[in-house]
């Protein structure tokens, strides 16, 4: 099972709802995920979302796992955004 498929898998576990809203995860050297109404998926590259984050995948792991906190990853320069922001603190909140 590739990286992808495992974080649809954890992130689909933790969102049983959907999310309101698109924001897709680029995770650094795997490739990328969409989060929308539709649950999560793999992206396709040229996919657009509300929220665009890129990290690495050490960096997302610790965020799926709970031993890394959104927020201070932004702060630190650990995970980077693009879009909008309200969108990825609603994302946050959902995950936490």
């Amino acid at each position: 099972m590739s990286m992808i498929d495992e974080a649809v898998a954890a992130l689909s576990a933790k969102l049983a709802d959907g999310f309101d809203g698109s924001a897709k995860f680029v995770i650094e050297g795997a490739g990328a995920l969409i989060v929308d109404g539709g649950g999560v998926r793999a992206a396709d590259d040229g996919e657009e979302a509300d929220v665009t984050m890129t990290a690495s995948a050490d960096t997302f792991q610790g965020i799926l796992a709970g031993n890394v906190n959104p927020a201070m990853a932004f702060m630190s320069g650990k995970l980077k955004l693009e879009g909008d922001m309200g969108t990825a603190m609603r994302l946050g909140s959902a995950l936490g």
